[in-house]
């Protein structure tokens, strides 16, 4: 049998397991409060207590559950500062690793998948694996022509497991809710799920991912490794060495993780510009510093993996987003109330200020009003706070907005990368980017309709 816990009713019980406890430690902690203890430090601790068992059930299971806490783990800078440091170790832990399945039943796929002579593709083949994600796990070789590999195997059963935790975990998504601040967690599982058949595709992976290749061969800036084959449940592609993101971090010093963080920007916003795909899963695990920028052997390139999640935007990203953006930095608040309303944001059934809503938008825009930004744990978590306090205006304003389902997961994968740049801790120039891949950011010319920075 694979490592995967494959019955539905062990890996239910696992994560039924997971309110109850939440529910016992709400039982404590009322029973300290009675003898004490003040309610803020309670709270912390349970908290703290929460995070700890839910992160290790979500790694112990990998499947739906792990994607999930990799969904969550990007949010960890929205926490408090006080909590945040023992999440932090669990979120990267499971960003990085989970317990390896048995080497075989990896054989055994390969076997199946390569055929009875697939050892005869490889020179070598490390038995030991190298990564290990929700779906799959990573391992090194060199393939029979002399390159180096990755050689990603499927677990079984991983699609059984993906859809049966996903539904589990919406069951008591309520639960949840209070681990990130201002994230509505129902919405998160439920695009999820709707991606479960797409992220256990290896072929249509293989086609995002040799794309990204071969628009971004011999690009300065982004490394995406090529795809060298392709089979149902194994997918290998060519390996590239790097510190991944999670390690800048913790580790990395401000001139890498503000490297990091600039590449990492425009990634998100050239990459639709240049291929007609959204990388939809953007957890540092994904993502490699590699040295060998265009300033040389001391510069850094970032490195790409794991094209299993994309969104496909023929066009590029929406130009309503840019135009939005320009015209609520313009302080247009009418002009941003009506696209706002015709892109189906505000309900008919609903009347809103547009000077309010401007007053709601205005500091989640904040990096891209200045010509580079510090983004930090600080400035997301007074973010989370504002939109999550029912006292606040913005709170009341943000329950009557709606996120139309075209943009649940740009919009998802803009708030991850935001996360990761709070994360790193790095300043990066993001006008300078939206001004040259966003389209609709920078206004036309109306002489003869090219784009016109200056104006911007």
């Amino acid at each position: 049998m694979s490592d995967l816990p494959r019955k539905a009713v062990t890996r239910t019980a696992k994560l039924a397991a997971l309110p109850l406890g939440i529910a016992g430690r709400a039982t404590w902690g009322f029973g300290k409060r009675i003898v004490g203890e003040s309610a803020e430090l309670v709270g912390r601790e349970l908290q703290q207590r929460t995070a700890e068992q839910l992160f290790k059930v979500l790694g112990e299971l990998k499947g739906g559950a792990m994607k999930f806490g990799q969904a969550l783990s990007v949010f960890e800078s929205a926490l408090p500062e006080e909590v945040a440091g023992p999440y932090r170790a669990a979120l990267t832990k499971l960003q990085e690793a989970a317990p390896p399945m048995p080497t075989r039943t990896v054989h055994a796929v390969l076997e199946e998948r390569l055929g009875e002579g697939w050892h005869e593709l490889f020179l070598e083949f490390e038995d030991k694996p190298a990564a290990a994600a929700s779906i799959g796990q990573v391992h090194r070789g060199v393939w029979h022509d002399g390159r180096e590999v990755a050689v990603k195997v499927q677990y079984p059963g991983a699609g059984e497991a993906l859809l049966s935790d996903l539904n589990q975990l919406s069951r008591f998504s309520r639960l949840l809710g209070p681990l990130i601040p201002g994230m509505d967690i129902k919405p998160l599982i439920a695009e999820l799920k709707d991606r479960v058949s797409e992220e256990l595709d290896y072929g249509l992976e293989a086609q995002a991912q040799q794309v990204h290749a071969e628009e971004f061969t011999d690009d300065p800036d982004v490394v995406v490794p090529q795809v060298v084959h392709q089979s149902d449940q194994v997918l290998v592609t060519e390996w590239i060495d790097g510190i991944p993101l999670s390690e800048i971090i913790s580790d990395g010093t401000q001139e890498q993780r503000d490297r990091a963080g600039q590449l990492l920007a425009r990634f998100l916003f050239s990459g639709p510009a240049r291929t007609g795909l959204l990388h939809a899963d953007p957890h540092p695990g994904n993502f490699r510093l590699l040295p060998g920028g265009p300033e040389g052997a001391d510069d850094w390139r970032l490195g790409v993996l794991d094209f299993g999640t994309v969104d496909r935007l023929p066009g590029g990203l929406p130009a309503t987003i840019g135009e939005s953006l320009r015209m609520t930095l313009d302080g247009e608040a009418e002009a941003v109330y009506e696209l706002l309303c015709a892109e189906g944001f505000v309900k008919e059934t609903i009347e809103l200020d547009p000077e309010a809503v401007l007053d709601y938008l205005l500091p989640i825009i904040e990096p891209a009003q200045v010509e580079e930004f510090t983004f930090t744990r600080g400035w997301m978590r007074s973010q989370a706070a504002r939109i999550a306090d029912p006292r606040s205006p913005a709170y009341q304003l943000g329950k009557q907005l709606n996120l139309p389902p075209s943009y649940l997961l740009i919009h998802r994968v803009t708030l991850s990368t935001i996360g990761v740049l709070c994360q790193l801790g790095s300043t990066v120039r993001l006008r300078e980017e939206l001004e040259e891949w966003l389209p609709g950011f920078v206004p036309e010319d109306p002489v003869d309709g090219a784009p016109s920075v200056a104006e911007a």
